[in-house]
């Protein structure tokens, strides 16, 4: 996994009989770290989860359902960056660990996260800060 690069990766949507089926990541794919845990969170319209930067994780990202705004931040640069994706973005991001990162739901009432991790969760690993650390405004869409 190369450092403090973001990879966005497209992922197939397959039309089928009785409901579509949508690739999340395989073994062989290009960020594939290792397996640790999968999880899925809700993240509520509107709703902010920031800041937060794992220290060993590598998370892979998807949004299944919904769109979920992502931004990164990079204090070696002092640089943001905005990824959008969701069910008209259909990608993965693979982020690896040391950056600073929040989320916001944009799409629907609720919006569906899936993150393919490649540790367990341990809350000695993950740093965590108050959504006004950074200077950052969540309101501007």
């Amino acid at each position: 996994m190369t450092n403090n690069i973001i990879i966005s990766t497209d992922l197939s949507q397959i039309p089928a009989a009785g409901g579509d089926v949508f690739h999340a990541m395989k073994s062989t794919d290009l960020g594939y770290d290792g397996f640790g845990e999968a999880y899925f969170s809700w993240v509520d319209n509107k709703s902010v989860k920031a800041w937060k930067r794992h220290k060993n994780m590598t998370m892979n990202l998807i949004v299944p359902l919904g769109t979920i705004r992502f931004i990164f931040f990079e204090t070696d640069l002092s640089v943001y960056q905005e990824k959008k994706i969701g069910t008209d973005n259909y990608v993965r991001l693979t982020v690896p660990p040391g950056i600073w990162f929040g989320f916001q739901g944009v799409g629907l009432s609720n919006n569906l996260l899936l993150n393919i991790a490649n540790i367990p969760h341990d809350p000695e690993e993950v740093e965590e800060k108050p959504i006004n650390f950074f200077s950052f405004d969540w309101n501007k869409i």
